[in-house]
């Protein structure tokens, strides 16, 4: 009984890099940010990865429907040209998908990204899902961006953890998936990515 005590204390803790506060962007900071991406419909998961211990530290899910979006469950990212709704980005152009990724990726983390080809209507499925499901609290980053997944066609066997390498691992196994895993050897004070203010 202890030793489980303890191992979901440290999982709480090792989850910490997932923390952040409900958010409300206006109706038109919203609308001006709307960016669509002219590739195919695609969810993306991102994982992030403790490079010390290989633990998964956080998860996060882009997806490319009727516009890009991406739900980052928790999260500390923000940025003004991405406005957010409850841990959901909008405005997610290239050169925010890019700062997104930089800003997790430092010399004791790395990203994997993992994108996978759905329909359009999965897709948006996915935009609503997010949408609609409220702000996230701490250490719940995978949990929900599990619940999200196993309601959309084709994604049941994603398993609900509080373990994002769970999520990770079985992501990968599905049909189609391709994988690109972000290094980088900037300082583990990430708080320069962010804009100032």
């Amino acid at each position: 009984m202890i030793k489980r005590t303890v191992l979901v204390l440290s999982l709480v803790l090792g989850l910490s890099a997932c923390g952040a506060e409900s958010v409300w962007a206006p109706e038109e900071d919203v609308r001006r940010a709307v960016y669509r991406d002219p590739g195919p419909a695609t969810l993306t998961l991102i994982t992030v990865v403790n490079n010390r211990s290989g633990s998964g530290a956080h998860s996060a899910l882009l997806i490319n429907g009727s516009q890009r979006v991406v739900w980052d469950p928790a999260g500390t990212w923000w940025n003004p040209a991405a406005p957010e709704r409850n841990d959901l980005h909008y405005g997610m152009t290239d050169q925010m998908v890019d700062i997104y990724i930089d800003y997790h990726t430092r010399e004791t983390y790395r990203t994997v990204v993992q994108e996978i080809k759905v329909s359009r209507a999965v897709a948006d499925q996915a935009i609503r899902e997010a949408s609609a499901y409220g702000a996230v609290p701490k250490a719940y980053c995978a949990v929900s961006t599990a619940d999200i997944l196993n309601g959309l066609p084709g994604f049941g066997s994603i398993p609900t953890s509080y373990f994002p390498n769970s999520m990770m691992d079985a992501f990968a196994k599905l049909p189609g998936v391709k994988t690109r895993v972000f290094r980088d050897d900037d300082s583990d004070d990430n708080s320069g990515l962010l804009p100032a203010g």
